[in-house]
C-alpha cells in the first residue's frame, strides 16, 4: 500500500457494503483523502443530509473491527487490508429516531435494526420479536392479499435469528389482522401505510433494552462470559440475554483501559466504585474504549469544541490516543430546532470541558444508590487526577498543596518540618511548597539527613534550622536536563534499529516484513550505516 513520492496520482478502489447486503458501491480514492471524503461520499449516493449518526466499520488483518477515523487518511488506517472493504452502518444510534428530520435518514436507520433483528442484536421477547416482524412483512409486502399471499409465506423471509414455526405462524396472524383502533381491528397490522409501519417499528425497536448495542464479548471478575453493550444510554451488560447491570453516562465518572482490561470508574453516595472486564485480546480492549469514549463524548458533551485529545491513561496502554471529531447530538438538535440554544457565557464559566489534557472523560455525576455486586479494581493513581486518588492521606476533594505529588517516608518528614515555616526555615517561607517539600526530600538523602530526621521528632530543632545546614538550591539548567535525556532517546533508538536490523530473532521476522520497515532499512538505515563505515575507514 505504499507509494513513492513521485506517485502522485494513484487512487485506491475500495467496495462499501450498504446496509442492503445486495447493495454495494465501488469508490475510488487518493492517497491524501481522510475518513471523512469516503463517509461524506457514501451518504451523498444515499442521498442522507443527516450523516454524524452513521459511520465505515472495516476489519484489519488480525480480524479486529475498527470505525474509519474521520479526522485520519485513510490509507494509513487500512494499510494491511487487501482488498479494501467497508461496510457503512449506523454508529450512533439516536435515542428517538421518530425525531429525525428525513425520511431517508430513518429508512436507514430501520435497516440497521432490521440487521440487528436478524443477527440477534436486537434481543427481545417473542410476542415483540412476532410484532417486529409484522411490521417488516407489511413494509416490503404491503397489506395482506389472500390471493398473492398463501402458504406459509413468512418462511421464505429471513427476519430473526430464530425463526420458529410458531413464531412464523404469528407473525401472519398479525399481517392478517387489521391495525388495532380501525372498525373490526384486532392491533394486527393491516392498513398500516409504509412510512406508519415504519415508524411502528422504530417506535417498539428504540424502546428495548439491546437498542443500539453491539455486543462485545469480555469477563468479570469472576471469569464469567458477559456481553458488554455501549448505546446513548450509557454502559449495559448482559448474561445470556439477561440485563445484568446499567451504568448510565451520568454515572459514569471516567473511562480507561490497561493493557485487556476495560475499567469503568462510577460515582456512588460518598464514595466511587470501580468495575473491570476483561477483554480477550488487547486489541479488543482497545476498541472497545474507543467506542465508549466515541458514544459517551458524541450523546453527552455540550459541544464537540469542548473534547480534547483523550488517552488510555493505563500503565499498558501508552501511546493510545483519542480525538473526537464531528458534531455531538446536543449540536444536532439544535441545528435542526429540536432544543434550544446554549448560554455559551454560562458554558464558558463552567470550563468543563476545556481542560488542556485529560486521560479520560469526566461527566457531571448523579449518584445513585445500590451496589452492582462487583469487587473493586485498585483505583489507577497514574491515570486518575491525583484530587480525586487521595494520594497520601489527602482526602479526595481537598486541594493538593504539591507534597501529595511525593510519596515516601522522605515527604513524611518534609511536611512534619513545614508545618510552620515561617518559624522552622524562615529562609525558605516565601518558597512554593511542591519546591520545598522536593528539596527537603533530597536533604533527607544527603549528609544532614540526621538532622532533619531529628527535627520531625521535636528535638534538635535548632541544629536543622541553621543555615549552614541547608544546602542552597541547585540553579535549573537545560543544558543538564536535555542533553542526557536526548543521549538516552538516541542511543535507545540506534540500539533498537542494530537489534532489529542485524539480528535474526524470530519475534522480530514479522516486523521486518512490514512495508513501512522495508522502506525504513532501505533508504535510512542501509545508507546511514555505509556512510558510518566509509568514515570509520578514512579514520583509522
Amino acid at each position: 500500500m505504499f507509494k513513492s513520492r513521485g506517485d502522485s496520482n494513484i487512487v485506491y478502489k475500495c467496495t462499501v457494503r450498504l446496509l442492503e447486503d445486495t447493495e454495494i458501491l465501488e469508490c475510488e480514492f487518493h492517497p491524501s483523502y481522510k475518513g471523512k471524503y469516503l463517509l461524506e461520499h457514501v451518504c451523498q449516493q444515499l442521498n442522507l443530509t443527516e450523516t454524524d449518526y452513521f459511520g465505515l466499520r472495516y476489519v484489519d488483518s488480525a480480524g479486529q473491527r475498527h470505525w474509519l477515523h474521520m479526522a485520519k487518511l485513510i490509507l494509513k488506517q487500512v494499510k494491511d487490508a487487501s482488498p479494501i472493504l467497508f461496510s457503512f452502518r449506523v454508529k450512533f444510534y439516536p435515542p428517538n429516531p421518530l425525531l429525525l428530520k428525513e425520511d431517508v435518514t430513518r429508512f436507514q436507520i430501520y435497516l440497521q435494526l432490521k440487521r440487528d433483528l436478524l443477527h440477534g442484536r436486537l434481543y427481545c421477547t417473542s410476542n415483540e420479536a412476532a410484532m417486529l416482524g409484522a411490521l417488516i412483512i407489511q413494509i416490503e409486502l404491503g397489506d395482506y392479499d389472500p390471493n398473492i399471499h398463501v402458504g406459509n409465506y413468512v418462511t421464505e423471509m429471513r427476519l430473526l435469528l430464530r425463526q420458529t414455526d410458531a413464531i412464523e405462524a404469528r407473525i401472519q396472524e398479525l399481517h392478517r389482522e387489521p391495525v388495532e383502533g380501525t372498525p373490526c381491528g384486532t392491533g394486527g397490522v393491516k392498513g398500516l401505510s409504509t412510512q406508519e409501519a415504519e415508524r411502528t417499528f422504530l417506535k417498539i425497536a428504540c424502546q428495548l433494552d439491546t437498542y443500539g448495542v453491539d455486543p462485545h464479548p469480555v469477563k468479570d471478575h469472576r471469569g464469567n462470559q458477559l456481553y458488554l453493550g455501549i448505546n446513548h444510554g450509557g454502559i449495559l451488560t448482559f448474561q445470556g440475554s439477561r440485563k445484568t447491570h446499567h451504568f448510565k453516562w451520568s454515572e459514569v465518572h471516567k473511562i480507561n483501559f490497561e493493557g485487556r482490561m476495560f475499567i469503568v470508574h462510577l460515582n456512588y453516595p460518598e464514595k466511587k466504585h470501580t468495575v473491570g472486564f476483561k477483554c480477550p485480546s488487547g486489541a479488543a480492549c482497545r476498541h472497545v474504549w474507543c467506542c465508549a469514549i466515541e458514544q459517551m463524548l458524541f450523546f453527552t458533551l455540550p459541544s464537540s469544541s469542548d473534547a480534547c485529545v483523550y488517552s488510555g491513561g493505563g500503565l499498558f496502554s501508552w501511546g493510545t490516543k483519542f480525538k473526537y471529531v464531528g458534531r455531538t447530538e446536543r449540536e444536532i438538535l439544535e441545528r435542526d430546532g429540536l432544543l434550544a440554544p446554549r448560554d455559551h457565557q454560562e458554558d464558558g464559566a463552567s470550563g468543563g470541558g476545556k481542560r488542556k489534557a485529560s486521560s479520560v472523560p469526566a461527566t457531571p455525576s448523579t449518584p445513585m444508590t445500590g451496589d452492582f455486586g462487583y469487587s473493586s479494581l485498585p483505583r489507577s493513581t497514574h491515570s486518575a487526577p491525583l484530587e480525586e486518588s487521595g494520594v497520601n492521606g489527602v482526602p479526595e476533594g481537598e486541594v493538593c498543596d504539591g507534597g501529595c505529588l511525593l510519596s515516601g517516608a522522605a515527604v513524611d518528614i518534609a511536611l512534619a518540618c513545614c508545618d510552620k515555616p515561617s518559624a522552622a526555615c524562615p529562609e525558605y517561607g516565601a518558597r512554593d511548597p511542591f519546591e520545598h517539600s522536593s528539596t527537603e526530600s533530597a536533604a533527607t538523602h544527603g549528609t544532614h539527613a540526621t538532622h532533619v530526621t531529628h527535627a520531625s521528632h521535636g528535638s534538635h530543632a535548632e541544629d536543622w534550622s541553621r543555615p549552614a545546614l541547608q544546602p542552597p538550591p541547585r540553579p535549573f539548567s537545560l543544558f543538564r536536563a536535555f542533553v542526557p535525556s536526548f543521549l538516552f532517546v538516541w542511543l535507545s533508538l540506534a540500539l533498537t534499529a542494530v537489534l532489529l536490523f542485524e539480528t535474526d530473532w524470530p519475534l522480530l521476522r514479522p516486523l521486518k516484513r512490514k512495508p513501512e520497515i522495508i522502506t525504513l532499512r532501505h533508504h535510512y538505515y542501509t545508507p546511514l550505516k555505509e556512510y558510518l563505515k566509509r568514515k570509520v575507514v578514512e579514520l583509522f
